[in-house]
C-alpha cells in the first residue's frame, strides 16, 4: 500500500498544480489508482469475475492513453512512466 499513498500524493500536487481534471496524465493516474485498488481487491476475491472485467477495461484504457501520448510527446510519457512506476508499453 506504499505505492497507493505515493501515487495520491502525487495526484494531489497535479491538482494543485494544474486543475485539468481531463488532461491525458491526470486520466492515466487516475487509472493507475483504479487498477492497483482492484487488484489488491482481486487478490482477496479471486472469483470475482465481474471486477476483473472491469480492470482488464481499464488497462486497455490507459494502454490507450499511454499509446496516444507516446505518439504526442515522449518526454512526458518518459516522465510520467518513471513517476507511476509501471512498464513501458509494447511496440508492435
Amino acid at each position: 500500500m506504499v505505492k497507493n499513498s505515493f501515487i495520491s500524493i502525487i495526484s494531489q500536487e497535479k491538482e494543485k498544480k494544474e486543475e485539468n481534471r481531463g488532461s491525458v496524465e491526470f486520466q492515466i493516474l487516475n487509472f493507475t489508482n483504479k487498477i492497483r485498488r482492484l487488484t489488491s481487491h482481486l487478490e482477496l476475491h479471486r472469483k470475482d469475475y465481474l471486477s476483473q472485467r472491469g480492470l482488464r477495461k481499464i488497462l486497455g484504457k490507459r494502454q490507450r492513453l499511454l499509446a496516444y501520448l507516446l505518439k504526442k510527446n515522449r518526454v512526458r510519457y518518459k516522465q510520467l512512466i518513471s513517476q507511476l512506476d509501471i512498464r513501458e508499453a509494447k511496440t508492435r
